[in-house]
């Protein structure tokens, strides 16, 4: 019987990301609180930038960029997000949205199967993501689960499991 395996990568969903941002960027349009602050989040090349007046107000409008990101199932871990800077006359936040496993995390993982998980389970860094094999379908369950509970800080999914 051949070995069944399956991938672990961190991926994000480009258009439920951008609906995320649309919809706290209308929650800050009709927000009483936002208005005549200049307060805004867009769209930034590869990047989700936060507007506003002053730094608490910067700082709020991320908990709502959060918020909303919450609700539509991602994970915090997926944005990378800076402290408030002063420009011109406004503060602003860079916000990055984290996609694939960089090396030390690979690695951190792949110790960890080798360390915890079934002997037979065995994993190879692969680009920006892990491949875990094993003759085993329980033992690659047990991976999953110790996986999950890993303190890593980017945002796990497991697919290709055959």
């Amino acid at each position: 019987m051949a070995d069944s395996s399956f991938d672990v990568v961190s991926k994000v969903d480009k258009m439920e990301a951008e609906n995320a941002v649309n919809q706290a960027r209308k929650e800050i349009d009709q927000r009483y609180d936002f208005k005549g602050t200049g307060a805004s989040v867009e769209w930034s090349g590869e990047m989700i930038l936060i507007k506003a007046s002053t730094e608490e107000r910067a700082k709020a409008v991320l908990d709502v960029l959060q918020s909303k990101f919450i609700k539509r199932g991602f994970s915090l871990k997926t944005l990378d997000s800076g402290d408030p800077y002063a420009s011109g006359k406004e503060f602003r936040i860079e916000t990055r949205l984290k996609e694939g496993i960089d090396q030390a995390n690979a690695k951190k993982l792949s110790k960890l199967i080798r360390d915890e998980a079934p002997k037979s389970v065995k994993s190879q860094i692969q680009g920006d993501e892990l491949r875990v094999q094993s003759k085993s379908r329980d033992d690659l369950q047990a991976a999953i689960t110790l996986l999950k509970g890993a303190d890593v800080d980017v945002d796990l999914q497991f697919i290709n499991f055959r």
